[in-house]
């Protein structure tokens, strides 16, 4: 080849090389979060409004696909498939991340070796809901009801493993009641058969319970919470309602990818998404919801993953819980 031709060569090398970089920057095609939450919930919700922010910041389609079901495997086997270039992100709550290895200990499942944090995104805590006609009035009823009929007081939540689950559990172990659990697939049929009397009562969210408690079909017991809220402030904590003064039920939410993510592309999803949560509507739907919005770096992330592993650890050995 001759010499102008290779210097031709290398000036279309170089001009284009700028072009090529910017055709790979991230994103260059859409994005899909997977979610185990089902469309509706509050997870959901949130997750659509910061997901419709991010679209807007990254001028791509950011897709929701709702994979509810069998404790979050069916959202995270969906994940756990795809490629570890930030195209594809799972959204998982603090039990899918703590719970989930005790169990199920014959998966073998290791959440935070078969997936990255990304980003973290909120709090909540949990209210107690019963029907709006239940005989009950306070924690105190509710746990004297459940002493008084072993296993015959019904609880509901939407799935094995999910803090409505767990944190009912934690209540039997601090007063030594035994209820009846009844998983559900679908938040809205959750709530739907607790304000109607087939389920006695379930742990809820604001999001998830606000349009039947706003119709006055469902009623408050308590928060689960060191505190009251302000959105409820009527609203007593478990332990000023007569129940045991250690149960606190909360649960955060997280963005995770497979492993071996890029750092430049996971840093880039985690301060888009920190932006996206600092969008005044953003802050306003959290202040609605109870949500505590989470600034956490992916190490904090493994660490509050790490103290509540342990906590569910405590709790299943002692309930001798097994999924397998």
């Amino acid at each position: 080849m001759t010499r102008p031709s290779t210097l031709l060569l290398a000036a279309i090398a170089l001009s284009a090389g700028p072009l090529a970089f910017a055709a790979d920057a991230f994103p260059s095609k859409p994005i899909t979060i997977v979610t185990p939450f089902s469309a509706g919930s509050g997870p959901d919700a949130v997750l659509r409004l910061i997901a419709d922010k991010l679209g807007k910041t990254w001028n791509q389609r950011v897709l929701i696909e709702n994979k509810p079901g069998a404790g979050g495997f069916i959202a995270i086997d969906t994940a756990r498939r795809a490629a570890p270039d930030g195209y594809t992100l799972l959204q998982l709550d603090s039990e899918h991340l703590g719970a989930l290895p005790h169990l199920y200990k014959a998966r073998g499942f290791e959440p935070l070796k078969t997936f990255e944090p990304v980003a973290a995104l909120f709090r909540t805590p949990f209210l107690v809901a019963v029907p709006t006609d239940s005989k009950w009035k306070s924690m105190g009823d509710l746990v004297a009801g459940a002493k008084g009929l072993p296993g015959g007081v019904s609880f509901g939540s939407w799935g094995v493993g999910s803090p409505g689950h767990l944190g009912a559990e934690q209540l039997e172990v601090l007063t030594g009641v035994q209820m009846l659990h009844a998983p559900y697939r679908e938040v809205s049929q959750l709530y739907t058969s607790v304000a109607s009397g087939e389920l006695a009562w379930a742990f809820a969210t604001i999001p998830s319970s606000q349009g039947l408690y706003k119709a006055g079909k469902l009623r408050y017991l308590a928060v689960a919470a060191g505190k009251r809220i302000p959105q409820m402030p009527d609203v007593p904590t478990v332990a000023e309602a007569g129940g045991p003064a250690g149960l606190e039920v909360n649960s955060f939410a997280v963005l995770v990818a497979p492993r071996a993510l890029p750092a430049d592309v996971r840093a880039k999803i985690n301060a888009d998404v920190q932006k996206a949560m600092a969008d005044p509507e953003v802050t306003s739907r959290f202040e609605a919801f109870a949500f505590e919005a989470l600034s956490w770096s992916p190490q904090e992330i493994e660490r509050q993953a790490s103290l509540k592993s342990r906590t569910y650890a405590e709790l299943v050995r002692r309930k001798n819980i097994t999924l397998d």
